[in-house]
């Protein structure tokens, strides 16, 4: 946190000026009682002396909070001066005394030379008012024949109103650290205050802007796997017409069929969209059961594909669930798009403690580099959602391979083995 400062208001300022006006006309009206009621005695000094007194209090209060130091020291000498001269007026210059005071430990910001001012001013003013009490309680023994010891009447009397400036000096002390630090710990909640509301507004773009990449990475994966299906089969069904209109035709019905899937997998995004979040009760349909259907698919789109299950299948959480095969899916596309005419594909999922592994390997053309694009990053973005870890290799003889690790509740070790086969692999493969 920033040192903290105090600068008053405008508002404040007003309050000051107002305040000035007030002591002006108290002031004015305790003079004129006081000098009735002969405070003094016979030594008090001119009515007409407490007029400008008032008015330098006055005056000095209006400024109180730019220039609270001066103001302090101000008001003290006059209040010194004004006593000493028996100037009849003497309330309105306690008060003006005790507010000079708080302002230097409410509002000054330096605050070592707020503490020198306030010592000063109450060191001094002890020793003046020791001295003056006990030269007027001397001056009064003489006169009433009494001794002036530890225990004089009058003795006691001045320490009473010892007493009672202790009390005074201490609570103008006392209220203007209370006023300063008061005035500190608002100023630190009204930053706290700010830090959250900046905070929270961060959090809604940062919401907003997961949002965008959550539907952007739905989007690529259920369009680019069912254009590069339904590409692939207007391919073939192009070079078949010459040759073979009945093939073509029936290549054309597998177009439609792959349409199909695609107006039920954006119907499936819909609802996966309107979910709260990624949530386990995501309404996305798909999951690991489905990538079963998905290997039969990549196989009947021309990439003859292996599904082998390891391990005893244990609940998966549907966000999990989901994420698995988006990553099988977005594999495979790409096998499809970049492996050859030739390659192969075997996914593999196992089961293992705590775990499960997605294992998409491809046959095909040798990769010498990768080229990053929005299906490795979603692919990247989805194992980091659930937790787990992602490699995307290319193989050394030629193709690539997906392995992506998910954790999952922890299941008691072993199981059989189960293989499944999907599609139906190639002469050439087995010859491999």
């Amino acid at each position: 946190m920033p040192p903290f400062t105090r600068t008053p208001t405008s508002r404040e300022l007003r309050q000051d000026v107002l305040l000035a006006g007030v002591v002006l006309v108290g002031g004015i009206l305790s003079a004129a009682l006081s000098s009735i009621a002969k405070v003094y005695g016979t030594a008090q000094a001119e009515l007409w002396t407490a007029i400008p007194y008032v008015v330098v209090i006055s005056a000095a209060l209006a400024v109180r909070r730019r220039w609270p130091a001066a103001v302090a020291v101000v008001v003290s000498l006059a209040f010194v001066v004004a006593t000493s001269l028996h100037v009849p007026e003497i309330y309105a210059g306690n008060i003006a005394m005790f507010i000079g005071l708080y302002t230097v430990g409410a509002w000054m910001n330096a605050r070592r030379r707020a503490f020198l001012v306030r010592a000063g001013i109450i060191v001094v003013m002890a020793v003046w008012l020791v001295i003056e009490m006990y030269r007027q309680a001397i001056d009064q023994a003489h006169k009433a024949d009494v001794v002036a010891g530890m225990f004089s009447p009058l003795v006691a009397f001045l320490m009473l109103q010892v007493l009672l400036n202790v009390l005074y000096f201490g609570g103008a002390y006392y209220f203007g650290e209370r006023s300063w630090a008061a005035a500190r710990q608002r100023a630190a909640l009204e930053q706290r205050t700010a830090e959250l509301e900046h905070e929270r507004a961060l959090s809604a773009a940062q919401a907003v802007a997961l949002d965008r990449v959550r539907i952007a990475r739905e989007l690529h994966d259920v369009v680019a796997h069912h254009v590069s299906v339904m590409g692939v089969q207007a391919g073939a069904a192009r070079m078949m017409i010459p040759q073979d209109p009945q093939a073509a035709t029936a290549i054309v019905a597998g177009i439609e069929a792959s349409a199909r899937d695609a107006i039920r997998d954006f119907h499936q995004l819909l609802d996966t969209l309107r979910a709260p979040g990624d949530s386990d009760d995501g309404s996305s349909t798909v999951g690991i059961d489905d990538i079963a259907e998905l290997a039969a698919a990549s196989t009947a789109a021309g990439l003859p594909t292996r599904l082998q299950v390891v391990g005893e299948a244990v609940p998966v959480p549907r966000v999990t669930a989901v994420n698995l095969y988006r990553i099988a899916q977005e594999s495979l596309t790409n096998a499809r798009r970049h492996a050859g005419p030739d390659a192969v594909a075997d996914v593999r999922i196992r089961y293992e403690q705590g775990s499960v592994e997605l294992e998409v390997v491809n046959t095909g053309r040798v990769v010498t580099g990768l080229r990053p694009g929005l299906g490795q990053l979603g692919m990247r973005e989805r194992a980091t959602a659930s937790g787990g870890s992602i490699e995307l290799v290319a193989r050394p003889a030629g193709g690539f391979r997906v392995r992506a690790t998910l954790p999952v509740a922890a299941t008691p070790a072993g199981g059989a083995v189960v293989e499944s086969a999907r599609g139906a692999l190639s002469d050439r493969r087995k010859a491999k």
